[in-house]
């Protein structure tokens, strides 16, 4: 109660004295009431500045009401993304990540929660990545591998699966992870990780239940300070094409904006075990080198074949998709690659080079002699912005002992008669264009991204005469399998329309593919159909969290 408040009612009692000696005792304890309740006020305006006191402090932080915003971490250099905004191996954004959002001062209560979602974990920010997906898959005829594609066994027209089409809904590309990002004694340090769910599924999967399987993806720690990199874990291989720099994260890297988990014929790609070494000479120019998990390849299904006195020997030391991980390798592969990039006229350029150098090592039980052998090769590798939000895709490798970068979808190597390792020749391409356009005026966040690309690889004969069995082996030969390959190309059109798009909660997008396949084996006998092909559709309903 204000005092004039008071001071009438004390007047009032005064001159009311004389009157009623009743209405005097019920006006003092009006007042005594009142003095109770300014004393009540008085002790909570005491614990209210005590509260702003602390706040004031620049030792203690709260996302509350801090008297002045917190200094941030010294913000990453180009290049290397410390922030949240990349989500799980989304379909890649044209742009780099998203800026690490600020925080808030002094929010009010109805604001919009800053977004992406993370928070303060001690000295470090912590991000939840992910999304939801819901895929339909349908084909023409019947690959059997599920939602990825299985490029190197396509069936034919005159077997049984070549006359089935194919068609099952699957969350298996769902993804969930996290981005841990600090400074630790001046190194610029992320830790990233990343899974799905295609991993090994039970032969009932589909029956009832549907559990699908959690499998790692990604999972390392990148640290920066001044022009040196370190990364460490499994990550992209450093063969893999970015899209910027030298970047590890996902929205840095090209893998195509297909829907397909195994993306475009073509690509080179894996996702294995290193160690890594940046240096960065500027923000435009970047060095690295890798040494990756090896795996001496001898091919699954698309296998050369090993000469007879050999066969039992020799498929036991080299990888076919079954070894898990009880190949022999001899060294890891080692990846190089220089990266250039710029903004002539305000439009994105990125242009790359990179070098493979693998090994391979095998022992011939029957005269005793070990052979070691080395492959390589090499990969030129372009994302252009041509004019705003438009870009040509170009991605070219050739190699000697290169196959297994190819998805898998041919061999390394094949085996001569004496034992030794001949490396063959593989090579692939990828091309096309991604453009992306937004509404003006788009208070929804809606955008449109058209993509096309042609992927194909190719893998060479590698024929070898088998004494024992007096016929020919190897790969490729008159004779051979219709499972070696010579090419496998892959033509595609999609769109990725983000329907809602939110800075505090996230999007909502349909992803659509359509791709022809073809493959083309080295031996077509007489009367059977030259290519294996197949029309493939895939529709997404898609959720990424912010």
């Amino acid at each position: 109660m204000k005092p004039t408040v008071i001071a009438i009612a004390l007047c009032f009692a005064a001159g009311a004295q004389s009157a009623d000696p009743g209405e005097i005792e019920k006006l003092k304890a009006q007042l005594a009431e009142q003095r109770t309740q300014l004393e009540t006020l008085r002790r909570a305006i005491e614990e209210q500045q005590k509260i702003v006191d602390r706040l004031s402090q620049p030792s203690l932080r709260t996302a509350a009401a801090p008297a002045a915003p917190q200094a941030e971490p010294a913000p990453a250099a180009p290049g290397f993304p410390r922030l949240a905004g990349n989500v799980a191996s989304s379909a890649p954004m044209l742009t780099g990540p998203l800026p690490r959002p600020q925080k808030s001062a002094a929010p009010m209560p109805d604001a919009q929660p800053p977004a992406p979602l993370s928070w303060d974990l001690g000295v470090a920010r912590f991000t939840p990545l992910g999304f939801v997906d819901l895929t339909e898959v349908y084909r023409s005829t019947a690959v059997g591998s599920g939602i990825g594609t299985n490029f190197n066994a396509l069936p034919f027209d005159n077997s049984v699966a070549g006359r089935l089409s194919e068609s099952r809904l699957s969350l298996q590309n769902s993804r969930l992870g996290f981005l841990l990002d600090s400074t630790i004694l001046g190194w610029t340090t992320l830790g990233y990780l990343e899974t799905d769910f295609l991993g090994n599924a039970p032969a009932n999967l589909s029956v009832s239940a549907n559990s699908d399987t959690l499998r790692l993806r990604l999972f390392f720690v990148d640290t920066r300070k001044g022009k040196f990199e370190f990364l460490g874990g499994q990550s992209w291989s450093l063969l893999t094409p970015n899209r910027q720099g030298l970047s590890p994260m996902p929205t840095d890297i090209f893998y195509s904006q297909d829907m397909d988990p195994n993306y475009q014929i073509g690509l080179t790609w894996t996702r294995a075990p290193q160690a890594r070494i940046v240096y960065h000479f500027n923000d435009n120019v970047a060095w690295g080198v890798s040494a990756e998990n090896s795996a001496q390849f001898l091919g699954a299904s698309s296998a050369p074949v090993v000469p007879t006195a050999l066969s039992s020997s020799y498929t036991a030391q080299f990888e076919t998709g079954a070894n898990a991980t009880s190949t022999p390798n001899l060294t890891p592969d080692l990846i190089s690659k220089i990266a250039f990039d710029g903004n002539p006229g305000g439009h994105a350029i990125h242009a790359e080079i990179a070098g493979l150098f693998s090994t391979f090592h095998a022992y011939n039980p029957l005269t005793g002699i070990h052979f070691n052998t080395a492959g390589g090769g090499g990969a030129f590798n372009s994302n252009l912005e041509v004019f705003k939000n438009f870009r040509l895709i170009e991605n070219l490798f050739w190699s000697d002992g290169g196959g297994r970068y190819l998805f898998g979808s041919g061999p390394d190597l094949a085996i001569r008669a004496d034992g030794g390792i001949s490396p063959m020749h593989a090579g692939s391409t990828v091309d096309g264009f991604e453009w992306k356009l937004s509404p003006k005026d788009n208070p929804k966040g809606m955008s449109s991204l058209l993509y096309a690309y042609y992927g194909g690889a190719y893998y060479g004969r590698d024929v070898i005469a088998d004494a024992t069995a007096g016929a020919l082996a190897g790969y490729g030969y008159n004779g051979s399998p219709n499972s070696q390959n010579r090419a496998i190309q892959e033509g595609t059109l999609g769109l990725i329309q983000t329907l809602w798009r939110n800075s505090a909660w996230g999007d909502f997008k349909l992803i659509t593919q359509y791709s022809y396949i073809w493959r083309s084996p080295w031996y077509v006998a007489a009367g059977a159909p030259k290519n294996a092909r197949s029309n493939m559709v895939l529709i997404d309903l898609r959720y990424d969290i912010p």
